[in-house]
């Protein structure tokens, strides 16, 4: 294993071996994009510690550039699940004239809890760093899952509002 281009301690994560794919079963070029010098490109990034210990941050294609300055969506979500109120969440890019993106946040509450977006956001702003935190929160009963019931972010829109 290794990470790619890191930066900031953070890349990446690519891996090799006996038992990683060969390719893509007709397509080469996807797996031109993918296997790279004989290492499998994953999607994921990572850091590797001291010790030599990886750990996955995020997804490469979740990541939201706002300003120049990466924000990971995981870490978002992992500070919003920690709101007692908070069933589910998921943290997404949306575009931004001047930034690039912007980080916003969609958020289902738990059964019988209450919290507004307005809560929801100073909750995050106390917890990372000010480029962090989700300008925009809107609330909706349940976040688009699929059969395995991941969350699935490719299919949540941004409110017409807006």
């Amino acid at each position: 294993m290794r990470i790619l281009d890191p930066q900031d301690g953070v890349g990446e994560l690519c891996v090799r071996g006996h038992n990683v794919m060969a390719g893509y079963w007709n397509r080469p070029e996807a797996t031109a994009e993918t296997i790279v010098h004989g290492w499998l490109r994953t999607g994921d990034l990572a850091r590797v510690d001291e010790d030599g210990y990886y750990f996955i941050v995020d997804r490469k294609k979740d990541l939201i550039i706002r300003g120049g300055y990466n924000v990971y969506p995981r870490e978002i979500e992992e500070v919003l699940y920690e709101h007692p109120a908070v069933a589910e969440a998921a943290v997404i890019g949306l575009p931004h004239v001047t930034l690039g993106e912007e980080v916003a946040a969609v958020v289902a509450l738990r059964h019988g809890s209450a919290a507004g977006p307005d809560e929801l956001r100073e909750f995050v702003r106390e917890r990372v760093a000010a480029y962090k935190y989700p300008r925009e929160v809107w609330l909706v009963d349940a976040l688009p899952k699929g059969p395995t019931g991941k969350i699935l972010k490719r299919q949540i829109t941004a409110p017409e509002s807006r």
